[in-house]
């Protein structure tokens, strides 16, 4: 099955929160490849890739967030292809 590529901007209270790690956790889980960092104007951004089934679902746990995340929207994107194979799903510094 061919991968699909999204990239997510997430809004709300979800920094300081620990949405980042936890969605680390949910993409390891769900087998998606990418990587997710705040921004200093206080949304997440997200890169997705991976089985479609997997990236939607990853997609759905960002729109709820772990316990202490109050997500007020989730912008998802058709994203490229990354330049080189992702392993894993990581967390990057803020940019």
């Amino acid at each position: 099955m061919a991968a699909i590529h999204k990239q997510l901007s997430v809004h709300g209270q979800v920094q300081g929160v620990g949405y980042r790690w936890s969605m680390v956790q949910a993409a390891e889980q769900l087998g998606v490849r990418g990587w997710v960092r705040n921004r200093r104007d206080g949304t997440v951004e997200a890169f997705a890739s991976g089985d479609a089934a997997a990236v939607n679902a990853l997609i759905a746990w960002a729109r709820r967030g772990p316990p202490d995340a109050r997500v007020d929207r989730v912008e998802v994107m058709e994203a490229p292809g990354p330049a080189k194979m992702l392993e894993g799903f990581e967390p990057r510094e803020t940019l």
